[in-house]
């Protein structure tokens, strides 16, 4: 395959990611934000395991989604860099029960803060809600696609 190809491929499946990602957010709204979240795209956060293409397709997913997330800039630039810097760490881990620890870990502490200071909620309490949600998509949904992907890893070639 030549570098055309490569990168063709590589721009068109993070796009791919970047949309499901944003199309679930948006079209499960209701509990794809606030405190209590359960925000089902982020079982996708397993993808970069896999392929390098699912960070930047993850980081403009999360972006779209938060702009229609109501929350204003904090949560675009803030919230978006967080699912950028979760999908990065998921590239380094090579246990797979651990992936799905950054996006739970890094959403909790970030989201927690940015609904901290736009909704003037405790930060613990709103930290303990967002870890929790990320905990059910992440691990309930991501873990389980990964299984289910490990098994068909070539996709991914």
């Amino acid at each position: 395959m030549n570098t055309i190809q490569s990168g063709l491929k590589y721009w068109t499946r993070a796009a791919m990611i970047a949309a499901l990602y944003a199309g679930l957010t948006i079209l499960l709204a209701p509990i794809s934000y606030g405190m209590i979240q359960v925000r089902v795209a982020e079982m996708l956060m397993v993808l970069p395991f896999f392929t390098l293409s699912a960070v930047p397709g993850l980081f403009v997913g999360c972006l779209i989604a938060n702009i229609f997330g109501g929350y204003g800039l904090p949560d675009i630039v803030f919230g978006s860099l967080a699912s950028l810097v979760a999908a990065y760490l998921v590239t380094k881990i090579k246990n797979r029960y651990l992936v799905p620890l950054p996006p739970v870990i890094i959403n909790a502490i970030v989201v927690g803060l940015i609904l901290h200071y736009v909704l003037e909620l405790p930060f613990f309490l709103a930290a303990a809600w967002v870890g929790l949600g990320q905990m059910l998509a992440c691990y309930g949904l991501g873990l389980p696609l990964l299984i289910i992907l490990e098994k068909h890893r070539q996709i991914f070639k």
